[in-house]
C-alpha cells in the first residue's frame, strides 16, 4: 500500500468549479488532503509562498514564477469563445476607454492580464488601471468607465441586468485568436512533484475522475449551487455547459500564446515557456 503523504490542497469554490469540487466534498474521503478554499489571487499567493502544495491557480500565476511549479496535465478551467463568468462591464465601447479608469477584480491575476491584452494589444488603448472590490465602488473618486468582474461576483452582475457594454472576454479573445483561453490551471509545487510524485498522481487522478463524473451530473449539481447567485438552475445549467475542464493541444497552444504575451509585455518570465507539464505514468 502506498504511503499516505500529506498533501495542501487549495480549491476555488466559484460555481465554475461546481462540477469537480461538489463531486469532490462528496466522494474522496482523504483526510491527510488538507483542503484551503479561496479565490484564485489568494491562492496564487499561497502556492508562492509554500504555504500550499497543489492548487487551482490563475494561469498567470505560472508564467510569473514558473521555476516553482509544474502544471498537471489535463485539468483547467477555460472556454472555447464564451466563459459567461469574466466580464468587462463598461459605459462606453473598448475603443473609447483610452485614457479612462477601468477596476479590475482583486480576485484574479490571470482575468485582470487578459483585459489589459485585449483592451490594449487587440483595440489600441491604454486605460488606467486600479485593483481592489468591484462590489464595493462606493468609495472611489473619479468617474468609473469600466469594470472587470470575475466568477460569482460576474454573474451576480450579470444577472442583475447592468445597462452598457458587456463584454464576455473569452468570447473576445476567441474571436482574435481562434483559440479556448484558460483561465486556471492546477499547479503543483516542483518540490513537492519530486519528494511525493505518486501523491500528485493520485490528487490528479482524483481531480479528472471528479470532473468527469461532474459532467455526468450537471442537471442536480445546477439544482444545488444556483441558488448561491441567485439564478435558476435552468440558466446555471446553461452557463456550466461552456466550462471546459480540459488541457488537450488546442488549450495547451492558447495557454502558450497568452504566455508568450505576457512575456512580451514583461509581465511573464521568458522560463515559462515551454511549459513544464508534471510527468503522468
Amino acid at each position: 500500500m502506498t504511503e499516505r503523504v500529506e498533501a495542501r490542497i487549495g480549491m476555488v469554490n466559484f460555481i465554475n468549479t461546481a462540477p469537480i469540487y461538489d463531486v469532490w466534498q462528496r466522494t474522496v474521503h482523504r483526510p491527510e488532503w488538507l483542503i484551503t478554499e479561496a479565490a484564485p489571487a489568494t491562492l496564487n499567493r499561497l502556492l508562492s509562498g509554500g504555504q500550499l502544495d497543489v492548487a487551482f491557480v490563475s494561469s498567470h500565476e505560472y508564467a510569473v514564477r514558473p521555476e516553482f511549479y509544474k502544471v498537471l496535465p489535463g485539468l483547467s478551467i477555460s472556454s472555447t469563445g464564451p466563459v459567461g463568468s469574466v466580464f468587462l462591464f463598461a459605459d462606453v465601447l473598448p475603443g473609447e476607454l483610452d485614457g479612462r479608469l477601468v477596476y479590475l477584480s482583486s480576485k484574479s491575476q490571470t482575468s485582470a492580464a487578459l483585459v489589459k491584452v485585449i483592451l490594449e494589444e487587440f483595440h489600441g488603448v491604454h486605460p488606467r488601471y486600479r485593483t481592489g472590490d468591484i462590489l464595493d465602488l462606493r468609495g472611489e473618486r473619479e468617474p468609473v468607465a469600466g469594470v472587470m468582474a470575475i466568477g460569482d461576483e460576474a454573474l451576480q452582475l450579470a444577472e442583475g441586468g447592468t445597462s452598457g457594454v458587456r463584454i464576455d472576454l473569452g468570447e473576445e479573445w476567441y474571436r482574435r485568436t481562434g483559440l479556448p483561453f484558460v483561465f486556471a490551471l492546477w499547479v503543483v509545487r516542483e518540490s513537492f512533484s519530486a519528494e511525493h510524485p505518486e501523491c500528485v498522481s493520485e490528487i490528479r487522478s482524483e481531480l479528472m475522475r471528479c470532473a468527469a463524473k461532474g459532467r455526468e451530473e450537471l442537471e442536480e449539481i445546477s439544482r444545488r449551487v444556483a441558488p448561491r447567485i441567485p439564478m435558476s438552475s435552468a440558466a446555471c445549467r446553461r452557463y456550466l455547459q461552456k466550462i471546459e475542464y480540459d488541457l488537450e493541444e488546442e488549450k495547451r497552444r492558447a495557454l502558450d500564446l497568452f504566455f508568450h504575451y505576457l512575456i512580451e509585455r514583461g509581465e511573464g518570465r521568458p522560463e515559462a515557456l515551454p511549459v513544464k507539464y508534471f510527468e503522468v505514468d
